[in-house]
């Protein structure tokens, strides 16, 4: 699965959406009028929580005693650590919505299992302080408009704006796609054929059918709004088990990423047709992708401090190696003169690679080392980023995301650019 929250930002309307996993909510967003430009009346808002997979053993877990006890060990640390989830804590309610995301995702709980665990997970680890927003002034006129997924407990993902004006999201844990009517507020979910499949990624394709990654379900998925058929597209190894990311070429190509199995896949609607490649760098979790405007396709290697070009036509995969070996890439976004812009997901580092020289340039990102920039995108060329800690320059908790845009200064000094002054924090 993935971090905390992915990204996404649509030219189209100039209006960002993105979703609230953890209150199975989807945030909408700041449309852009008056012929203002992006870099002056930008919005972002974004929200996050992750707290359902560590790789840590169970046994090594002191759970509180109590009346939950028992079924907090046996349901909710069978396969992970909750210790190391629980972060800064949730609300009676937020709790709630945990435990349903893990009935959603087949986690075995009577009604009575979870009327005893839930209280038990409120009382012992509750929420904890949070520091406010922080608001930083500026011309800017920021409208939210928040709609409730149809699952509580669905874990809303990628979210994408369609054509026709709608909203579509993933619910991973309900194994759902949903469709959001911006101007009737009507939300109908679409149930997906394989169980547990783990919808992640979303794509459009020419016809209005919606594309998504069985992120659990090794298989790639298209959904028909207008009937509700759902054709699926299995893996042809058993290895690739966690299609990721996804996009569509202007060929109508359908290119995604299998992080763990170390595979970019490439998918022919016509005839069905998969080939999954093997990046030469063993385990490096190919992640992110995005595509220039020759149609060369982008792979950021968040196992590696790498970048991976595929060439469409050879299926030739390069490697731009990144100055320092510590970086882990984790998502990008590409402008308009073919540079290429990654977030450093390990370090607090936002990067910039020029595919024609292979040089990369690094920069620090204001919220500090351990900020963790995750989303990134490029609107009018303009690089907007979010991170999910708040990094060690500032007191504010890890789960307090800070924001920034950075617009590309226009002049023969590669690698220059300003940090423009429109930082700000939303409290999650």
């Amino acid at each position: 699965m993935s971090g905390a929250l992915s990204v996404s930002l649509y030219p189209a309307g100039r209006t960002l959406w993105t979703s609230v996993r953890d209150r199975s909510t989807f945030t909408g967003g700041k449309t852009f009028t008056n012929g203002e430009t992006m870099s002056r009346k930008s919005f972002l808002s974004l929200m996050a929580a992750a707290f359902l997979c560590s790789a840590l053993p169970a046994w090594s877990q002191n759970l509180p005693e109590g009346k939950g006890k028992e079924i907090a060990a046996a349901k909710c640390m069978s396969c992970h650590a909750l210790e190391a989830r629980v972060g800064n804590g949730y609300t009676a309610e937020g709790w709630a919505t945990a435990v349903r995301m893990m009935t959603n995702h087949g986690v075995p709980l009577s009604k009575e299992e979870v009327a005893t665990l839930t209280p038990y997970l409120a009382k012992n680890y509750p929420e904890k302080n949070k520091a406010a927003a922080v608001v930083v002034p500026g011309p800017f006129k920021v409208s939210m408009k928040i709609w409730r997924a149809a699952t509580p407990g669905s874990r809303p993902h990628d979210p994408l704006a369609a054509r026709d004006g709608s909203l579509w999201y993933t619910g991973q844990m309900a194994n759902v796609l949903g469709r959001v009517d911006p101007k009737t507020g009507q939300v109908k979910e679409y149930r997906l054929k394989t169980a547990h499949s783990g919808p992640h990624g979303l794509v459009e394709d020419s016809d209005g059918n919606i594309w998504y990654t069985g992120n659990t379900g090794a298989l790639i998925g298209r959904l028909d709004p207008r009937t509700g058929a759902v054709t699926e597209y299995p893996m042809p190894d058993p290895q690739a088990k966690d299609p990721h990311t996804l996009i569509f070429d202007k060929a109508g190509i359908l290119w995604f990423t299998v992080q763990n199995a170390n595979r970019i896949g490439r998918l022919d609607p016509k005839s069905g047709e998969i080939k999954l490649l093997t990046p030469p760098t063993p385990k490096s979790r190919p992640y992110g992708m995005a595509l220039d405007s020759k149609g060369n396709l982008f792979v950021v290697q968040f196992g590696t401090n790498k970048v991976a070009r595929v060439d469409p036509k050879t299926l030739e995969i390069r490697e731009y190696t990144l100055p320092d070996p510590a970086s882990r890439p984790r998502r990008l976004a590409i402008t308009s003169d073919d540079i290429i812009w990654y977030s450093d997901y390990s370090r607090g580092y936002l990067g910039r690679l020029d595919p024609a020289t292979g040089k990369a340039s690094e920069y620090p990102s204001p919220s500090g080392p351990k900020s963790a920039p995750y989303g990134i995108s490029a609107i009018n060329d303009v690089i907007w980023y979010r991170t999910t800690s708040s990094g060690t320059a500032s007191p504010k908790p890890s789960r307090t995301p800070w924001c920034a845009s950075i617009p590309r200064r226009r002049s023969s000094r590669a690698g220059r650019f300003r940090a423009a002054a429109t930082s700000f924090a939303t409290r999650t």
